[in-house]
């Protein structure tokens, strides 16, 4: 069986055939970072007009790729929650038409659920039951993940996204957009000690997290409340090292949550999904400290760490346990559980 699988949730418009066997026929992925970096940030208008831009042609080359033609694709996929609204609807109403057209099975896709199953295609084998750690732009949240789709809500961010905030505080370091692979660069020349910032929620029993105020120590440190804006740039080794205490704050959040959600559950294999894990810092402290604990940890290749169609071939799970939809599923901005 051969699935084309959409992706559309934010700013990367994605495709990929996988068969039923975990097999990766062809994958694209086109960026839209140039076309929101001026503004910091991801734009969803200017993200859903890309897409609805970009689909068809992603589409045909991912079939080209695994040369095939439409016609011998038996299924489709599509991510349709969360996400942004329009970008969202781009890609279902792809999908739709796809599966009207050739009466095809529509298969809807859990893209937080995805970001885990990432860490089963890449292991090669199963990861189920695990922890599942999602650390995105949009999302911070621990799960018991006791089947690639029985998922618990654990605990989350209460404000700013890890990513959310990378991306924050490069700006005002004057990093370009994404401000996360800005910020792992200049760090790596900076002293992570040299600046001592909040690590909010730490020291609590939550399996919260909470990165805002973290954030917001940062502007302080460049700027202190009530004085005249800057008009001179900061110097270099300020920004790296204002950059590396920024990451490792961060870092110290997402380990600590981790480990206390192994404590409170007993669940001892960690699988890491999302943009932001593929941070350097990150994924070297969490081998460092999942390894002294002997705690199995499974993250993705870099690849496979951001918007990617790949990690849908969850939706063969979903084949799998006769789950299809009918062709007025909607989409759900917000996250489903």
């Amino acid at each position: 069986m051969k699935i084309l699988i959409l992706e559309s949730t934010c700013d990367e418009t994605a495709a990929a055939v996988v068969t039923d066997s975990l097999e990766v026929l062809s994958s694209v992925v086109a960026s839209q970072e140039h076309l929101h970096e001026r503004y910091g940030g991801v734009v969803p208008e200017i993200a859903s007009r890309a897409h609805v831009e970009r689909i068809l042609p992603v589409i045909d080359e991912t079939l080209k790729r695994a040369g095939l033609v439409i016609g011998q694709i038996d299924a489709v996929a599509v991510a349709n929650t969360p996400g942004l609204a329009g970008s969202l609807l781009v890609g279902l109403a792809a999908a739709k038409a796809l599966c009207l057209a050739l009466d095809k099975p529509l298969v809807a896709v859990n893209h937080l659920q995805a970001h885990i199953y990432a860490c089963r295609i890449a292991a090669g084998h199963d990861v189920f039951p695990c922890l599942g750690l999602i650390v995105s732009g949009g999302h911070t949240s621990l799960y018991r993940c006791t089947t690639p789709l029985e998922f618990e809500l654990l605990g989350g961010t209460i404000d700013d996204a890890a990513g959310e905030a990378f991306d924050k505080v490069a700006s005002l370091l004057g990093l370009p957009f994404p401000g996360g692979p800005a910020i792992d660069r200049i760090a790596r020349l900076g002293n992570r000690a040299a600046y001592a910032l909040p690590r909010p929620l730490v020291d609590t029993d939550r399996l919260d997290f909470s990165f805002s105020g973290l954030k917001t120590a940062v502007r302080y440190r460049i700027q202190l409340p009530g004085a005249a804006p800057r008009d001179n740039p900061l110097e270099p080794a300020t920004v790296a090292d204002l950059a590396a205490s920024f990451q490792e704050a961060v870092v110290d959040c997402i380990i600590a949550k981790a480990l206390l959600a192994v404590k409170k559950t007993g669940i001892r294999v960690l699988c890491v999904g999302g943009g932001v894990s593929a941070n350097g810092r990150l994924r070297e402290r969490l081998e460092e400290e999942m390894r002294r604990r002997e705690i199995a940890l499974y993250i993705p290749p870099l690849k496979l760490c951001t918007d990617n169609a790949v990690m849908g071939a969850i939706a063969v799970e979903r084949l799998k346990a006769g789950l299809v939809e009918s062709l007025d599923l909607d989409v759900y901005p917000g996250l489903v559980r």
